[in-house]
């Protein structure tokens, strides 16, 4: 898509509707083909923290469409020692065609992209994880050939980004979002308040303290981790909070006969789900790691499109 050339993808919120239903019809072309770049492009990848299936399925997307990647590990390069952000950016941007960052404060990734002069994707930080919902809604539109209409219901932390980017992409999309999550751990107002203007129609946009009215007669159930990265030090005590919203034999009961289910990974299994969940027949959580790769190709290619 020319629209996307050369932009940055920093929350879903930087999308248009229409340039997201074109990123996920791409990558369900692609899924089924192969598509390269004109010229050998490289991919710069910057994470500091962990990565499997986001390293690994954007370096893979890459070397698809025929480019190249580059691992940038902050612990061996200068910003290890101080170097600041905005001079770091000024000198990738010279180097590379894109740059992928996972990192801590959303605001140091807006940073970098108003210095690098090229495409900076968030590969997540504390506040959205935008590359996961564009597998997640791939794999929703594979397994029921719509997404509007439909009920995507999150369960767990709400302050968590896979929750923030949830609501964002569900609104966008015409897809009903329910954040099934402690009342002390609610989503960003600000979040919950951008998704309710997207939303249009009779769209639901809502949060709930109450896991059981939240899984009635919901298309997809989706959980995600209960302490996240940098959380580790609070994971025990969040154990019997969240412990009500576990994704289970029985929530599952209570959500729509064809119901799915939904898990970013990694899974802390019979935590935040149940084993028998995640192996069982609901679950799409393998289809949906590998849509990673499909919807990050389509991401790329949208954003390094040749003239």
């Amino acid at each position: 898509m020319d629209s996307l050339k050369g932009r940055d993808l920093l929350s879903l919120a930087d999308l248009s509707t229409a340039e997201l239903h074109g990123i996920l019809s791409l990558a369900i072309q692609l899924k089924s083909g192969m598509r390269k770049l004109q010229r050998r492009k490289v991919l710069g990848l910057m994470f500091s923290k962990a990565s499997t299936r986001t390293r690994v399925s954007f370096s893979v997307a890459m070397y698809q469409l025929g480019g190249q990647v580059i691992d940038l590990n902050p612990s061996v390069t200068q910003v290890s020692r101080g170097e600041p952000l905005i001079d770091t950016a000024r000198v990738l941007g010279r180097y590379l065609d894109a740059i992928a960052i996972r990192t801590f404060e959303q605001k140091d990734l807006e940073t970098f992209a108003n210095f690098a002069e090229i495409p900076v994707i968030n590969a997540l930080t504390d506040r959205e994880h935008p590359c996961q919902v564009l597998a997640d809604l791939m794999t929703v539109q594979e397994c029921f050939g719509r997404m509007a209409g439909l009920t995507l219901t999150y369960f767990g932390d709400g302050a968590n980004n896979m929750a923030h980017s949830l609501l964002l992409g569900c609104a966008m999309v015409g897809m009903n979002v329910r954040i099934a999550t402690p009342s002390k751990y609610p989503p960003d107002a600000e979040i919950v308040e951008q998704a309710k203007a997207i939303a249009s129609g009779k769209t639901e946009v809502s949060v709930t303290d109450n896991p059981q009215e939240a899984a009635k007669d919901c298309n997809v159930l989706y959980t995600d981790v209960w302490a996240s990265m940098g959380q580790e030090s609070e994971a025990d005590d969040r154990i019997p909070v969240f412990m009500p919203f576990q994704v289970n034999e029985k929530l599952v009961g209570a959500a729509a006969d064809d119901a799915i289910v939904l898990h970013c990974l990694p899974a802390h299994r019979d935590e935040e789900i149940t084993n028998g969940v995640i192996e069982g027949p609901r679950s799409r959580v393998w289809d949906q790691a590998e849509n990673r790769m499909h919807a990050q190709k389509a991401l790329l290619a949208s954003l390094l499109t040749d003239d």
